[in-house]
């Protein structure tokens, strides 16, 4: 039985490892698609970011500046989203698949160099007293700082959201962009701002993956998690708390993958790597049935431009 609780913690602490840079994508995007923007090329930012984080690591960076330097990263790539999206009022879905290209073109351009080789990365931060708690302290008290920093932001995030008026104004632009700018509220800003929020945790997550997941460049080492981001923020309608829940539900889904095939498992290793693919399908499917009986409470705005100038 004690074994058997061991290997408990020990895979629930996998999977909140591996959910970090789900949870912390999915966040910046939910904020973002709040305030209205859909930006589907969170998988090239956090691609970009896990190559900034991990170059500036290699070449000697501490890990905490590596780790700046990748939230600097998806700054930029956030910002780039958001001129053309809200400045120029492009397509939101085809930019974000341009950002995608784009991030995933700079990441296998400029780290062709760094595949295989290591950097130092994150170590975990046991927090003390509580990380000798039994099992409990191993599965949840044992992380780096980047998992413990994706946890606060969730009421923090939260809070921001619901209780200050930053967060009325944000949600405000989401839901009715014109009635905001008729009270004052300036959409462009309040817009390129969770721009500019979304891009830094995407590229954060993207650090998280380089530095502390896997501490090696590998090339495309996303893989596909961007996308399980987008997934989440719908799973979770737009709440924090519960893409909370659906990061680490799809992160403790992709340790379980790689716990099999450490035991043997029959099942071939190619199938059990679809696992958590398959259960992003199954979510969204499971997702779209409820949304038929209940309300998904989506922002109204989101993906809709805004044009001042054509206000009535």
């Amino acid at each position: 039985m004690t074994d058997a609780m061991g290997v408990c913690a020990a895979l629930i602490a996998a999977g909140i490892q591996a959910g970090t840079a789900l949870l912390l994508a999915a966040l910046g995007e939910l904020v973002l698609e709040r305030a209205g923007v859909l930006n589907l090329g969170i998988e090239g930012i956090m691609l970009v970011g896990a190559l900034a984080a991990f170059a500036a690591s290699h070449a000697g960076v501490n890990p905490g500046l590596a780790v700046a330097c990748a939230g600097g990263a998806g700054l930029c790539m956030g910002l780039l989203h958001g001129s053309v999206t809200v400045l120029l009022g492009a397509n939101q879905v085809v930019a974000g698949l341009a950002l995608l290209m784009l991030g995933t073109g700079i990441s296998g351009f400029f780290g062709q160099r760094l595949i295989g080789q290591t950097a130092p990365g994150l170590d975990s931060l046991p927090v003390p007293l509580l990380a000798d708690i039994p099992l409990a302290g191993r599965a949840f008290f044992r992380h780096d700082p980047l998992t413990y920093a994706g946890v606060l932001l969730v009421p923090s995030i939260a809070f921001i959201l619901m209780r200050t008026t930053w967060g009325l104004a944000l949600r405000a632009v989401g839901e009715n962009p014109e009635a905001a700018d008729a009270h004052g509220i300036s959409v462009v800003k309040v817009r390129m701002l969770a721009s500019a929020f979304a891009g830094i945790l995407a590229g954060i997550g993207g650090a998280h993956l380089s530095l502390a997941y896997n501490q090696m460049w590998i090339e495309r080492m996303v893989a596909g998690r961007g996308w399980i981001a987008l997934a989440v923020v719908i799973f979770s309608c737009w709440r924090p708390y519960r893409a909370l829940f659906g990061a680490y539900l799809f992160g403790l889904v992709g340790a379980a993958t790689f716990r099999f095939q450490a035991l043997g498992s029959p099942v071939s290793a190619p199938l059990l790597q679809t696992l958590p693919y398959l259960t992003t399908i199954a979510v969204l499917v499971l997702v779209a049935w409820r949304s038929r009986r209940h309300t998904m409470d989506a922002p109204a705005a989101l993906t809709v431009p805004f044009r001042r100038e054509e206000r009535r």
